[in-house]
């Protein structure tokens, strides 16, 4: 019998190993990038068309390769870096195991081109499949640029699983953005299509930081800078205010390097805690210096997860240095002693009190309840008392009746109202206000009754006039049932009933535009305008008309009939970090983030008081959902409590 086993052919071995390094464009972006950084260059330009998948080259100033370097650099496992095995724990380059450039030649067309200031010219050499195909002299700068060209042309099943080119792209300029970060004194250009999306001037750690996140971010980052004799760790965190609900701006770097560590995230929440909600997260762009041979870096293909030495102790080290620069610069609570100079210049500091002014504290109402004897609890009632001007919570009425109804159902509801303003229970509220109770509505019942009949055999509700429902704290909804009621939670069923409205509205039921009087405008971080790029056509079929304005420039022309106006900025904003931070593509597509955010932030929160007619449309609006019993995200949106129930839990 022949013998089965034999060695797989070089450029087949080459491109099953390619797949553990280059799995999408940015995966060539952020190998070519750290070359042209152990190069020694000054100025790293990132060029990318057809984000990516046609081309990405990368230009540097660098020291440039000698003839039999360049056509070396291909070879697998081919590096400059590790001469015998105590190297691979002394590395403090980028690359160092040899497998982007061999990676990237096995799955791509490349064209090199370099040179060295000693040499009169340079050398082009080109690629394909893992074979040279060309090599020739050629005029060129000091420095090398590298051309990967039609990413996986010759495995077509794997270009099949890239993403859309905005997709892509997002992934691209978070390479970008994380190695640009790593080294602020380097100058870095990214340029897209033709058109300059990054233009980053070499600077402090500070400035690259304000340049990539926005100018907004300036007084609002505080230094951290701590030396041990086991690291040093340095770096920026927010303030408290900067803090997002979702995990927004976060940057761990070792000996320069971008590592993804929830260990050493934990540690830097745990020195927020007390400062920012539990649900938010704070930003922060931390490096940690530490001697090489305490850190595995070799653990992962993208040298993205490493492991330490001593894992708790960097741990203490990183929430130290945090809580430590957070009470340095006066943001975590602390107990002052000190009076300010400025309010010990005040009159009622500096100057004594007079004896007519003595007089006249000590004659009032508010100054005897505090100074005679079992008078701290009253207050005295007169037209001349201080608190005259307050009004009583409640009026006093007969019999300890419910007070007043309009506390709970107010004719004008409190503006948070009227952020429920894009579904139709809130558009009722002006024109059934002076409709009177439910009782004047007589076909409420059979209404409500044909909606709950999908949930059982019997009707949920009485075939009856009038159905009672109270709202309860401002945030619940008590609904009458035939055998019990029902409670339920007034943002939960608001955020599905926009949810399956919004749903609707995508596939291909428009949502009404209004036009803005004044068209607002918005300036974004870049990366967040490359993702609202993707998003402007589902957008407007939600009712949102944005249109670009020059680089990075949004103007807000239009937004959903219905909606409060003025607030499109901060939602647009807020959204672009839900999509960008909440959770895996894979799970959750780019639309599906959108319209969980837009339903969760145009959602009636709780406290808001709602009105009869609001509180019946809101939840004739949820049963007539596809799927009313849970948010999109899965919480509940009511309970049901029934009969027997209620009997056994009273022993009745």
């Amino acid at each position: 019998m022949d013998d089965l086993i034999q060695l797989l052919p070089d450029n087949i071995a080459n491109q099953i190993a390619a797949g553990e390094v280059i799995q999408r464009p940015a995966s060539a972006v952020k190998e070519l990038m750290e070359n042209a950084i152990d190069a020694g260059a000054g100025l790293v330009k990132l060029i990318v068309n057809d984000a990516g998948k046609s081309l990405v080259q990368v230009v540097d100033n660098g020291r440039g390769m000698s003839i039999t370097d360049a056509r070396m650099a291909f070879e697998r496992h081919a590096t400059s870096k590790i001469r015998n095995i105590d190297d691979l724990f002394r590395i403090r380059t980028m690359g160092f195991r040899g497998e982007a450039l061999a990676s990237i030649a096995a799955v791509a067309q490349v064209e090199l081109k370099t040179k060295r200031a000693v040499d009169e010219m340079g050398t082009c050499i080109e690629i394909e499949n893992s074979m040279v195909k060309l090599q020739e002299p050629v005029a060129f700068p000091n420095g090398s640029s590298i051309a990967m060209k039609n990413l996986f042309f010759n495995v077509p099943a794997r270009r099949n699983f890239l993403k859309s080119n905005a997709v892509e792209m997002r992934h691209i300029v978070d390479e970008f953005v994380r190695v640009a970060l790593s080294f602020p004194a380097i100058q870095f250009v990214l340029i897209s299509n033709g058109q300059e999306m990054f233009h980053l001037e070499s600077g402090s750690l500070k400035q690259r930081i304000v340049q990539i996140l926005g100018a907004n971010y300036n007084a609002r980052l505080v230094s951290v800078q701590e030396d041990t004799d086991y690291l040093n760790i340095s770096g920026f965190v927010g303030k408290p205010d900067t803090a997002k609900r979702t995990r927004g701006d976060q940057y761990f770097f070792v000996n320069n390097r971008f590592i993804r560590s929830a260990y050493l995230n934990h540690a830097v929440m745990t020195a927020y805690q007390q400062m920012i909600p539990g649900d938010s997260f704070p930003l922060y762009v931390l490096f940690i210096d530490i001697d090489p041979s305490r850190v595995d870096i070799n653990v992962h293909p993208t040298k993205q997860e490493i492991k330490f030495e001593d894992e708790k102790l960097v741990y203490a080290f990183v929430q130290a240095a945090v809580k430590h620069s957070l009470a340095q610069f006066s943001i975590t609570p602390s107990l002052d002693f000190d009076l300010d100079p400025a309010i010990q210049q005040l009159d009622a500091v500096s100057k004594p009190v007079s004896e007519e002014t003595r007089a006249s504290l000590e004659s009032s109402s508010l100054f005897k309840a505090f100074t005679q004897k079992n008078q701290a609890h009253i207050i005295e009632p007169s037209s001349r008392s201080e608190l005259s001007h307050w009004t009583p919570l409640r009026p006093a009425t007969a019999g300890g009746a419910r007070g007043s109804e309009a506390a709970g159902n107010p004719q004008n509801p409190p503006p948070g109202t009227s952020a429920a303003g894009t579904d139709d229970f809130s558009g009722k509220q002006h024109q059934e206000a002076d409709r009177g109770p439910a009782g004047n509505q007589p076909d409420a019942a059979n209404r409500f009754q044909s909606l709950y009949s999908r949930f059982g055999p019997e009707p949920l509700f009485r075939n009856e006039d009038q159905i009672r429902l109270l709202q309860l704290q401002n945030t619940y909804i008590a609904c009458e049932t035939n055998g019990g009621f029902l409670l339920v939670h007034q943002q939960s069923a608001h955020e599905r009933i926009l949810y399956e409205k919004f749903m609707n509205a995508i596939s291909g039921n428009h949502l009404a535009t209004q036009q803005g009087l004044f068209p607002g405008t918005i300036t974004l971080a870049t990366a967040d305008a490359v993702l609202l790029l993707e998003l402007l056509p589902d957008l407007r079929a939600l009712g949102y008309i944005i249109e670009s304005f020059g680089k990075d420039t949004f103007i807000i022309q239009g937004s959903p009939a219905g909606m409060e106006s003025g607030n499109e900025k901060k939602l647009i904003e807020k959204m672009l970090e839900h999509c960008k931070h909440s959770g895996s593509e894979k799970v959750f597509p780019l639309r599906e983030k959108m319209i969980r955010s837009l339903a969760w932030q145009q959602s009636v929160k709780p406290g808001t008081a709602l009105s009869e007619t609001e509180m019946r449309s809101l939840v004739e609006s949820l049963f007539r959902c596809a799927q009313p019993n849970s948010t999109p995200g899965g919480k509940p949106v009511f309970m049901e409590y029934s009969k027997d129930y209620l009997e056994k839990v009273f022993g009745r």
